[in-house]
């Protein structure tokens, strides 16, 4: 159980006195960037679906 201790103790102590936390405004940019990437990732999704959709029926619509 001591290994457990010292496993949160040397955790914590990393987290405090090691890791470079980011500030507020850092933090709002990346998630405006997350945000708007995402946002652009699912259009360019939306419309390769609309594409294929479109060229599947077209195939579909020869085979008839």
């Amino acid at each position: 159980m001591s290994k457990f201790g010292t496993y949160i103790s040397e955790t914590r102590n990393e987290l405090v006195n090691k890791v470079s936390w980011p500030t507020w405004p850092e933090l709002q940019n990346s998630a405006i960037i997350v945000m708007v990437s995402s946002v652009i990732i699912a259009i360019v999704v939306a419309l390769m679906d609309f594409g294929f959709d479109l060229l599947m029926k077209l195939a579909y619509d020869l085979v008839k």
